[in-house]
């Protein structure tokens, strides 16, 4: 049995040996969960400032974190793996994180239809009163859903 056939999905299980891809590369980690939402933390990293005179992070790696934060909380709300497509991912930035700490990605799937799961998240570095960002999204799969 593979992680992904595992009969509940369990991102911490999922992500035991590190997040992979442009999110692994960034250094984005598991951080919790619930029934519907999850959360990753993307440690801050010098390599990923975006203005060098404001040691601020770029907004690329903020997107991959809420990206992913918000992929799988579809899979938390579905129970299971099921491949599927960022379709539209909306990010309003509200300020810049603060330089030297943590950003932590929230996303929450909150309705799913037969092929579109909708989500909606926020970035923040300390605060989930002060958010860096919000994001609302949709993710589309052409496998329909049992």
């Amino acid at each position: 049995m593979t992680d992904f056939d595992f009969p509940v999905f369990d991102p911490a299980r999922f992500l035991r040996h590190g997040v992979g891809g442009h999110g692994g590369a960034i250094g984005c980690t598991y951080h919790a969960h619930g029934d519907d939402w999850l959360e990753l933390a993307l440690p801050y990293d010098p390599r990923l400032i975006g203005d060098p005179d404001s040691a601020v992070l770029a907004s690329g790696p903020i997107i991959t974190l809420m990206d992913m934060a918000t992929s799988l909380s579809v899979w938390l709300k579905l129970g299971r793996f099921r491949p599927h497509a960022t379709l539209d991912l909306r990010i309003d930035y509200l300020r810049g994180a603060i330089p030297g700490k943590t950003v932590i990605g929230r996303g929450e799937c909150y309705r799913l239809t037969r092929s579109i799961a909708f989500v909606r998240g926020q970035a923040h570095d300390g605060d989930p009163d002060d958010p860096i960002a919000h994001v609302a999204g949709t993710f589309m799969s052409t496998e329909v859903r049992a």
